[in-house]
């Protein structure tokens, strides 16, 4: 950028630019808009080059930031590891001295003299495969030069030390035959900026909250009464385009915005989705991360159209929830979040477990599935939530998530936490006579707090004690802050339910989003299938075992890479399908012999009892139906 030229925000609102001054020093950082180019037209050996230049700064040491964790991972990932050829340039384009505090700080040590810092970054994609903890894919970054760019845009800009809530400008040079899908404030272009794109942010947290997609135009939109939502597809070999997929999104997300009722927090919502191709330099973490307007979907593209749309249906509405907490109801924790040493909010049990109650409620609610594919998904969650310490604090659990050993039951929070609102939303209903729950009480607290009041992370609990019943306390004091298991038995007995042995279909190698096999990095990547769950009949009927390491399948032989592309063929795979399978057991190699079948897996249901009484009948109907 030209020295003597800098960009002053003249409105918060308006984002009005005008040029000022002689001298860049006129400008002190912190008044600044932050410029911040990304180059994905020059793109060398996969990567982009990222210029981030603010305004003049008046202290000797100045400290730049990449990431740690982002929002809604609830991971360690370090993206400052994928940034490269780090340089602290000078007015005259000098290179200033730095040192490197850890993977994601860089210190500048002659800092009133910095103009701006340029790097190259690479993409996590391209890693997965070979990476211990890798970056789940979600939240994760793809460079293919001239045809997609996934830009979570957290792995690509940084921030300077206290400068998070300064505006950001993000000048973007991009191929002719791309277009980009995102939230972000886009700046009309005119015939002196072709060929770059610019938008504009109003503090850090913006930039990272609206990822963007950049792919040849595949999208559609629908309108939610004042919501626009767009889906936005990249496909890498044309199997799917977004029309192909537009009906049963706009199915799905008219049920909840009729579910959600007034609750509105957004006017414009995206979902950008990723179909992978399933290779060693492709994306292998399948799922979603939320963003405030937006969310980031990873499926693979070999799934048939059917499992697709079901798998989007299940993680999409998961994150357009997500609009109700934590966009709407959330602490300082989440408003001011640090990203590079965060304080993690204690409630799990909402952000997470009460969006994924919902995204299952409202599908027997509006009739999208009948109550007894409901029960079956409650119960699935009542069994994938053994798996995990039952007697661990939710609370505590949260608050240490990036710590051992509450980071390994992170993932409950989407069987047990939602399991705690559902056993919450009955207590509620039998307590007001069938008139409140769950979604009540985040109606409430979002008009009491709303996107831009946090809440004290402390006294949330006390609050919703204070809005309902004392009876509130003691669920929460038992099942939420304390360690007492739920006795899903009891709440679901008001209801007039109970549970029963049975038995559901699954896949051959996941059950729903809960594989049947891990990875062990201690081991070379090793894949073994998981012990101390149940397996369904794919494993159990060729003499499979939990421990068992895989060696081979169909005399492939297994690694990270590998075992990624055959779980894309076994969507296909028919029943009378002949397996091969060598495992190492107990040191000793196995092997297996027989067909794919249609797999099973043995598991208790939830059955509604024979006779109910008037009281279970009105309060399942008001559970369910209203």
């Amino acid at each position: 950028m030209n020295r003597i030229k800098k960009w002053l925000l003249l409105t918060a609102s308006g984002f009005s630019l005008y040029s000022c001054g002689t001298t860049k020093g006129l400008v002190t950082a912190e008044k600044s808009v932050i410029r911040t180019t990304l180059d994905l037209v020059n793109v060398v050996d996969d990567k982009v080059m990222v210029a981030v230049d603010p305004g003049t700064f008046t202290s000797d040491v100045v400290s730049f930031y990449i990431p740690k964790t982002v929002p809604g991972t609830y991971s360690t990932d370090n993206y400052g590891k994928y940034v490269e050829n780090f340089k602290a340039l000078d007015y005259d384009g000098k290179e200033l001295e730095f040192s490197k505090t850890d993977d994601n700080t860089w210190n500048i040590s002659n800092g009133k003299s910095l103009d701006k810092v340029t790097y190259q970054v690479n993409d996590t994609y391209d890693s997965e495969s070979t990476t211990e903890n890798a970056v789940f894919s979600p939240a994760g970054t793809n460079i293919l030069k001239d045809e997609n760019f996934m830009l979570n845009l957290h792995g690509f800009i940084g921030y300077f030390k206290d400068l998070k809530e300064v505006p950001y400008e993000i000048v973007i040079t991009v191929p002719e035959n791309l277009k980009p899908t995102t939230t972000l404030t886009m700046k009309p272009s005119t015939p002196e900026t072709a060929g770059t794109d610019t938008f504009l942010a109003s503090r850090y947290f913006e930039v990272i909250d609206n990822p963007i997609l950049y792919a040849e135009p595949n999208t559609e939109s629908f309108q939610l009464n004042d919501i626009l939502v767009r889906l936005s597809v990249y496909s890498p070999n044309d199997v799917y385009n977004a029309a192909d997929l537009k009906p049963e999104m706009e199915k799905m997300m008219t049920a909840q915005k009729a579910f959600l009722g007034d609750v509105n927090s957004t006017k414009n919502y995206d979902i950008l989705l990723y179909l992978s191709k399933l290779d060693s330099t492709d994306a292998g973490g399948f799922g979603a991360l939320e963003h405030h307007t937006s969310t980031v979907v990873v499926l693979p593209e070999a799934m048939p159209k059917d499992r697709l749309e079901q798998s989007m249906m299940d993680v999409v509405s998961h994150e357009f929830f997500h609009t109700v907490t934590p966009l709407s109801v959330h602490s300082k924790e989440v408003q001011y979040f640090d990203f590079n040493n965060p304080k993690m909010s204690r409630h799990l049990w909402m952000y997470e477990g009460t969006t994924e109650y919902f995204a299952n409620l409202f599908q027997v609610q509006q009739g999208l599935i009948d109550e007894t594919e409901f029960y079956q998904r409650m119960m699935d969650k009542i069994t994938n939530a053994k798996s995990y310490d039952d007697a661990m604090s939710f609370t505590v659990m949260s608050e240490k998530i990036l710590e051992e050993p509450y980071e390994k039951n992170y993932a409950n929070v989407y069987e047990k936490g939602a399991l705690i609102n559902m056993a919450l939303d009955i207590e509620l209903r039998q307590l007001s006579n069938g008139e409140r729950g769950v979604l009540w009480l985040m109606k409430e607290l979002s008009k009491k707090y709303g996107k831009d009041v946090p809440f004290e992370d402390d006294q949330l609990i006390d609050e919703i004690v204070a809005m309902t019943y004392p009876e509130i306390r003691t669920f929460f004091d038992q099942h939420v802050i304390g360690d007492v298991p739920i006795s899903y038995e009891t709440y679901l007995a008001k209801v007039g339910l109970t549970l029963k042995e049975g038995e559901k279909e699954t896949g051959y190698f996941l059950d729903g989003d809960v594989p049947f096999i891990d990875v062990d990095p201690k081991n070379n990547n090793a894949i073994f299938i998981r012990k101390g769950i149940a397996l369904s009949s794919f494993f159990t009927g060729i003499g499979a075992e939990g421990g068992d390491v895989l060696q081979s399948i169909n005399g492939t032989p297994i690694t990270l890479e590998a075992i990624r592309p055959i779980i894309g063929e076994s969507f296909t795979w028919s029943p009378d399908k002949e397996i091969t399978m060598t495992v190492k057991r107990n040191g000793k190699e196995v092997e297996l012999k027989g067909t794919a079948g249609t797999p099973v897996l043995n598991v208790e249901t939830i059955e509604p009892v024979n006779s109910l009484s008037a009281e279970q009948t009105a309060l399942r109907d008001a559970w369910l139906k209203s």
